[in-house]
């Protein structure tokens, strides 16, 4: 009897945790909304007089970084994680800020803004191995 008492213990303890790890997803997800809304804030303050539509097309365009799975895997996870690192949006931001370019400046903050949003969405920097596998984990085609 007491080694299903453990059992149940046990299964317990993992859905606990279970219930733990979705809600740090949703804490986590609801964070990259924050950041990828004020990014979008600050982009606003930065409208150089372009169309919503060019807006959007732009927010999606650091995606074309995809192109680089064409040649393999390798290149596209290196393509791919060159446009949508964070350190790298930062680094043209600062750029801009510092010379006062509003151009890099908004290239930065469409680079930040579009980075946070596929990582709420779930989709993270890849490894050279997948174009699945990222470091938020596989995504969900991959596990379908």
């Amino acid at each position: 009897m007491e080694h299903s008492h453990f059992k149940t213990t046990f299964d317990i303890t993992k859905i606990t945790v279970m219930k733990q790890e979705k809600a740090m997803d949703i804490i986590i997800k609801i964070e990259e909304a924050a950041i990828t809304a004020i990014a979008i804030y600050f982009l606003a303050a930065y409208n150089l007089g372009i169309s919503i539509w060019v807006w959007i097309l732009l927010f999606f365009s650091p995606d074309v970084s995809m192109l680089g799975y064409v040649v393999n895997s390798r290149v596209g996870a290196f393509t791919y994680n060159l446009f949508h690192h964070r350190a790298v949006a930062l680094a043209v931001l600062t750029v801009g800020y510092l010379m006062h370019m509003d151009v890099l400046i908004t290239c930065g903050l469409l680079l930040f803004a579009h980075a946070s949003f596929d990582r709420m969405l779930g989709y993270g920097l890849k490894f050279p191995d997948d174009f699945k596998h990222t470091n938020l984990g596989w995504t969900r085609k991959a596990t379908g």
